[in-house]
């Protein structure tokens, strides 16, 4: 097991990281103090494959857990579920102290932190992430959100949760598409932090998608660390932190037009190629690493061509997105692979030939 510190005074906690984490899930539980009454939130799948087995193991440490239950779908991040959960945290007669556990990918990462963070004006908030995508991302960092007329993560807070254990054995069970969904986010980490790790990302790519645990751990703890380093420099989202963005403004508006048809990953995977493409054209980025970049994504799953969507929507969308400042776009551009920058002064037409590139 390895573990990441993130380092934010009170608000500070631990990241676990290992195989078969979910059965010391208890012992986690106890070292940071938390009551031994308490709430998970999960889906119907991760409900049966680990949900029912964690409240055992709980129960037989002394925990008692009761489980609600929220269908799969990004729709599912709304006010009205949130609104629906309210209500049964009050028929279970959750207090301040009980903690809640969101136990899934993004979607219930998402939701739960943010009913953990306005239910009684916050809850312990435990994450427990059995998606790749969570493991490296949401969960980290304290972002929590619902959507909002289909814009995505448009009300939300900044709600750091008490511990996080990311069990890299979940990662067996999930489908290619959303374990490859995943790996857009360990590349994006990559790009923005870590020159070397990209160069290892190209080498080891085979035994990642083979699903060696050994290195699914070394990725996710690498990934981790960079997102935690960068959150405890700006925890509120005031400067550095908006680089964790990368290929998201484009990204985010793909995933709203297409209705989330698009899932995340594959969209954030086009973002970031339209970014480099926008870099290259400014003279910034050399054509060599677009070209690596490219490849890598293809070579992970992920589409490096943005879907039959109209761009007039898609533009659109991006001018609601919540990076935008006095009506501008922010776009992050690597200038090299391993070193990215923030600007606002990429033209939507600029965005528009990169798409269609």
């Amino acid at each position: 097991m390895r573990v990441v510190k993130v380092r934010l005074g009170n608000n500070g906690y631990n990241i676990h990281i290992g195989s078969g984490l979910l059965t010391q899930a208890a012992r986690r539980l106890r070292e940071n103090g938390l009551a031994d009454k308490l709430v998970i939130i999960t889906n119907p799948v991760v409900e049966g494959l680990y949900g029912n087995a964690l409240k055992k193991k709980l129960a037989e440490e002394g925990f008692t857990a009761n489980i609600l239950q929220v269908p799969d779908g990004e729709e599912q991040k709304s006010l009205e579920v949130a609104a629906r959960l309210y209500n049964e945290l009050t028929g279970l007669y959750a207090e301040r102290t009980t903690p809640i556990l969101a136990l899934g990918g993004g979607v219930i990462g998402d939701l739960t932190g943010f009913v953990a963070a306005t239910y009684l004006r916050g809850v312990p908030l435990v994450q427990i992430p059995t998606t790749l995508l969570a493991q490296v991302d949401s969960s980290i960092g304290g972002k929590v959100a619902v959507n909002h007329g289909q814009l995505k993560n448009k009300i939300g807070a900044f709600y750091q949760p008490r511990l996080v254990i990311s069990d890299i054995t979940t990662l067996r069970t999930l489908p290619t598409r959303e374990f490859t969904n995943g790996l857009a986010e360990v590349i994006k980490y990559a790009v923005i932090g870590d020159k070397e790790f990209f160069t290892y990302l190209e080498d080891n790519l085979d035994q990642i998608k083979s699903l060696d645990e050994g290195v699914l751990e070394g990725i996710v703890y690498k990934s981790s660390r960079i997102k935690a380093k960068i959150v405890e420099k700006d925890e509120k989202d005031l400067g550095l932190r908006g680089i964790l963005n990368y290929g998201h403004t484009v990204g985010h508006a793909i995933e709203t037009v297409s209705d989330f048809n698009v899932q995340h990953g594959e969209a954030v995977a086009i973002g970031m190629l339209a970014a480099a493409r926008i870099s290259n054209r400014l003279d910034i980025l050399d054509k060599n690493e677009v070209t690596r970049l490219k490849d890598i994504i293809a070579r992970t799953g992920l589409p490096t061509e943005i879907p039959s969507l109209q761009l007039e929507k898609l533009i659109q969308a991006m001018k609601h997105d919540k990076k935008v400042l006095q009506g501008k776009p922010r776009f992050i551009l690597p200038k090299t692979i391993g070193n990215v920058f923030i600007t606002d002064e990429v033209s939507l037409s600029q965005v528009e030939k990169a798409l269609v590139d």
